[in-house]
């Protein structure tokens, strides 16, 4: 439902059969990639099993008593796919190989912020998590931000070394350790892929004045890897036993803005026990959306990955704390707490308004592209519009939303939603998204 394709009928307070007819009008469709596929579920298998297929490489063995996993067991697990969005503002020949740098070895005195001493999401959670949305083996590290100490720790060591990619930790001492960051940490496409991982005890933050972390394939100024950027593999990237917090993007247009912590638009990405919490993105905007994360455009259409992770107190216009158009999540034994979405108006945005307030939680928005949410809390969310929890929205009706055994509580709505299911706003392949356990309370 992005605000420049079609129009779709204003949405009213009413919570009836005539709202979902009327959003049925909604006209226009996001550019769908030609290669859409389903990815077959692996074989069930241990999270650190060596061999197992995952997002950033594969895992070779237990990790070393410095090493860092943070995964939760994994099995076979339903895959699902979308549509990648998007196309490439022009083509470019193929760039080059990212550099690397020889692999630092870890420190004798546990240096390495290794011992995932902080733990996220919902312990309480046991869907069975895939292999490749499990944590990745970071026991050999490409590079290493610190020298053991936080004041080591640096704004401008960390944007250096997501740069430079590859697989990176930390060295900031026993204790647990913020980073102001004073730029943006960008990828470049030249990368293969970049695994951040802080050990359970590194937070990245945005000091309430800028985004933390982007990436975007089709971005020249991050180089041009490939004549099809919005559905190409790489870069791969892995968040995992880190924290996000204070990240603000308002007032950056790029790509439709959002994202107040991360932006991503292309190859993969997977987030891993970790937390995202304070982040910011504009207040008004009809499809703009994401306080924590936005999501364009992944590879093939392959889901986004959430796995034991906390988001709270996030607040953006719509998705308080996730956001995305034409792309496919799936949220494991993790918790959305306390987020808003402050936009008003809806999608597109009703005559003098200027839009948004949609999703208090979640914001998915496109055609085909698929919304699994197993093990997980979400609770106290709140959307000026509709969806105090999740707002789905599939344009042409082949997008699907699932619910497995997770608790929907106290996530109010001002204006819409679909009737009997508190807190959700649903249009998809059937009238109503399928829930497994409990359902949402009010």
């Amino acid at each position: 439902m992005r605000s420049r394709q079609g129009a779709l009928l204003v949405i009213t307070t009413a919570v009836t059969a005539a709202l979902a007819t009327a959003l049925s009008g909604c006209g226009g469709q996001p550019p769908v990639s030609p290669a859409v596929l389903a990815l077959t579920s692996p074989a069930s298998a241990s999270a650190a099993a060596p061999g197992s297929a995952g997002i950033a490489g594969t895992t070779t063995g237990s990790p070393a008593a410095t090493g860092s996993t943070g995964a939760v067991g994994a099995s076979a697990g339903a895959r699902s796919a979308s549509t990648a969005a998007g196309t490439p503002p022009g083509t470019k020949p193929t760039g080059g190989t990212a550099t690397t740098t020889a692999k630092p070895a870890a420190p004798k005195n546990g240096g390495l912020a290794g011992l995932n001493r902080a733990r996220f999401g919902n312990p309480a959670g046991h869907a069975a998590v895939p292999a490749e949305a499990a944590a990745v083996d970071t026991s050999h590290p490409t590079r290493v931000v610190g020298h053991g100490t936080a004041a080591s720790c640096t704004s401008a060591a960390v944007v250096a070394a997501v740069a430079k990619g590859g697989v990176i930790r930390f060295s900031c001492g026993p204790a647990p350790v913020t980073i102001v960051l004073s730029r943006t940490a960008k990828v470049v496409n030249t990368s293969s892929r970049v695994v951040l991982d802080g050990g359970g005890l590194v937070t990245l933050s945005g000091g309430g004045a800028r985004r933390i972390l982007y990436m975007n394939t089709c971005d020249q100024a991050q180089v041009w890897t490939s004549s099809h950027c919005q559905d190409q593999s790489t870069p791969q990237l892995v968040l995992q036993n880190i924290g996000f917090v204070n990240g603000n993007s308002t007032g950056d247009t790029t790509e439709g803005g959002g994202g107040g912590a991360v932006f991503v638009r292309g190859g993969r990405v997977k987030i891993v026990n970790s937390h995202f919490s304070g982040n910011r993105c504009d207040s008004t905007g009809p499809d703009l959306g994401g306080a924590a994360v936005r999501v364009l455009s992944q590879y093939h259409g392959l889901p986004v990955y959430v796995v034991s992770s906390t988001f709270e107190k996030g607040q953006c216009s719509n998705g308080g704390a996730l956001s995305s158009i034409g792309v496919s999540w799936t949220a494991l034994n993790s918790v959305f707490r306390d987020n808003k979405a402050v936009g008003n108006g809806a999608n597109p945005a009703r005559a003098g308004t200027p839009g948004g307030g949609s999703g208090g939680a979640i914001y998915n928005d496109g055609n085909t592209m698929t919304l699994r949410i197993a093990g997980s809390i979400i609770e106290r969310n709140h959307a000026r519009a509709g969806g105090g929890a999740v707002f789905y929205v599939s344009n042409d009706r082949s997008g699907s939303m699932r619910i497995e055994n997770s608790v929907l509580r106290e996530n109010p709505n001002d204006q819409f939603e679909t009737a009997g299911y508190h807190g959700i706003f649903f249009l998809g392949s059937t009238p109503a998204p399928v829930i497994v356990g409990p359902r949402p309370t009010a």
